[in-house]
């Protein structure tokens, strides 16, 4: 005999369930400029923040051999050995850090930079507590300020980009806890210099505050923004501070999600803590595959793209506003006041075009600018290029 059918149910509303966490954070911006592109044929895309070469072989072959071999369990929390031993080499000869030594500072492997951020705001603020950030801004910032309830204060660096200890003094409370910089930073390739970098940090310790350096791109930095050679960072001014850099974009291995923080014994050991019970490790295979990456030659790919940035420059000097990128592989670009066009107007614009870019409000309180990407091969590049000064009126 057949039951009887179970009475229907109303569908039931689950975004009663959602909480303010979740409801206060936005989807990307970025997210929807892929889509959009999505729907074109052929795009030009001049969005995508990842390099356009591959991983180079000496990497693949290491991280398919440690597969083969095995190495797909587990490892310690705070990383696989011998990218630990790369890691903690590589800053004893960039930045002077030993950190084989018991003088109060310690590393870590983590789950991309975004990963090492997460657990760096979980391990320093509370909620109501105040984290300072440059605007513009990477859009993971203040995304994961509201995740773990702190509030994010916004240091204005228009026109030149640059973050400086002078903007950012009259910025601090009895709240902040923690200033975030980012150079060459993301979405306007600017490099902050050696006197900028020393005058940060020197405030931030005379203030009791965490500084945070996300230097992701440190390997692309361009010729005329190296001193002495070297790339600038505040790790040459002192180990109080937090340091973050990463794999993906240097080697072009963006999905492996690979990154490393150095900085105070106090601060690592909690989030190593806090990387038990959320990432617990980074991806084991490419920890091994990565440990030689740091004797791989960029010099071509970081030649090509100064080429590149040269050739936006070049595009964009004579009809608006444009901070020439020394690092990173992005320019910020203003939309024309003639134009009368905020920067998501001027986006539909390319769209229309078959060009996608990013509108500068998703990097940014303000609407003027749009953010591009060169790391895309020097044709699309140049025909992208062609079409965006043309809609400039150039």
């Amino acid at each position: 005999m057949s039951q009887p059918a179970s009475p229907a149910h109303p569908p039931r509303d689950f975004s009663t369930l959602i909480s303010d966490r979740a409801g206060a954070i936005d989807v990307s911006g970025i997210r929807r400029a892929f889509e959009l592109g999505g729907q074109l044929d052929q795009p030009i895309n001049l969005s995508i923040g990842q390099p356009d070469f591959p991983v180079p072989e000496a990497i693949k072959k290491a991280t398919i051999e440690a597969i083969e071999k095995d190495r797909n369990g587990y490892t310690l929390t705070r990383g696989a050995p011998e990218l630990l031993d790369s890691v903690a080499k590589r800053l004893r000869q960039d930045v002077g850090w030993d950190l084989s030594s018991d003088d109060g500072i310690m590393h870590m492997i983590t789950s991309g930079t975004s990963g090492a951020l997460l657990l760096a705001y979980l391990a320093v603020l509370n909620p109501g507590d105040e984290v300072i950030v440059p605007d513009p801004y990477f859009v993971v910032y203040p995304a994961i300020g509201e995740m773990v309830g702190a509030k994010t204060v916004y240091c204005e660096t228009y026109p030149d980009f640059r973050m400086t200890a002078e903007r950012i003094e009259g910025l601090i409370t009895d709240r902040t806890r923690m200033v975030l910089i980012n150079s060459p930073g993301n979405p306007t390739g600017v490099v902050l210099s050696n006197q900028e970098l020393q005058e940060i940090i020197e405030l931030c310790r005379k203030r009791g505050i965490l500084l945070v350096s996300d230097e992701i791109y440190d390997a692309f930095t361009y010729e005329e923004s190296l001193e002495d050679g070297r790339f600038s960072t505040p790790a040459r001014f002192g180990q109080d501070m937090l340091l973050v850099r990463g794999f993906g974009k240097t080697y072009g291995c963006t999905g492996w999600r690979m990154g490393y923080a150095a900085g105070p014994s106090a601060v690592i050991r909690q989030m190593m803590k806090l990387q038990q019970y959320t990432f617990v490790c980074a991806p084991s295979m490419a920890q091994v595959g990565l440990a030689g990456a740091f004797e791989v030659d960029l010099g071509e790919h970081i030649r090509t793209y100064q080429s590149r940035r040269d050739r936006v420059v070049a595009a964009f000097g004579d009809v608006t506003d444009l901070v020439q990128p020394g690092g990173a592989f992005y320019a910020f670009v203003k939309v024309p006041a003639r134009l009368g066009l905020s920067s998501e107007a001027f986006f539909m614009r390319a769209i229309d075009r078959n060009v996608i870019v990013i509108p500068g409000h998703v990097f940014s309180r303000r609407d003027t600018h749009f953010r591009l990407s060169y790391a895309a091969p020097d044709e699309q590049l140049d025909r992208g290029l062609a079409i965006l000064r043309e809609l400039m009126g150039g």
